[in-house]
């Protein structure tokens, strides 16, 4: 089994900043893509960042130039730097990993983490 465990969310106003955190446990041989979903009340779950274990990075377009995504190889760790925090992007965000538990099957599974509610107020 493998973990996905978020910190950081929280209650910020308009323009201000938070920084999301989510640590793979348990099972790992190899993690692959890493990402950032959110999902908004009454919204259907959407992309927001992911990187590649080399660093490659892509972003929603909303969100391009405000967040910032990166992670930590050595401890299965991604974070994502939330800035010039808009009301619109209030929602519950889910760290998301593609995981390989063992050498000795290939394929890579999907893991979600439990979510963390980040509310922007204007």
């Amino acid at each position: 089994q493998v973990q996905l465990v978020e910190s950081g969310g929280g209650l910020v106003q308009a323009g201000g900043s938070l920084r999301l955190s989510c640590a793979a446990s348990g099972t790992i041989f190899s993690i692959d893509i890493m990402g950032w979903y959110r999902q908004a009340p009454g919204k259907q779950r959407e992309l927001v960042a992911t990187i590649t274990p080399g660093g490659s990075t892509h972003y929603t377009e909303s969100v391009k130039g405000r967040f910032t995504i990166s992670r930590d190889n050595a401890k299965n760790t991604v974070f994502l730097q939330m800035n010039i925090l808009k009301p619109e992007d209030t929602a519950v965000y889910y760290c998301n990993a593609r995981v390989r538990i063992t050498l000795y099957r290939p394929a890579f599974d999907s893991w979600w983490g439990q979510g963390t509610q980040v509310t922007v107020s204007s």
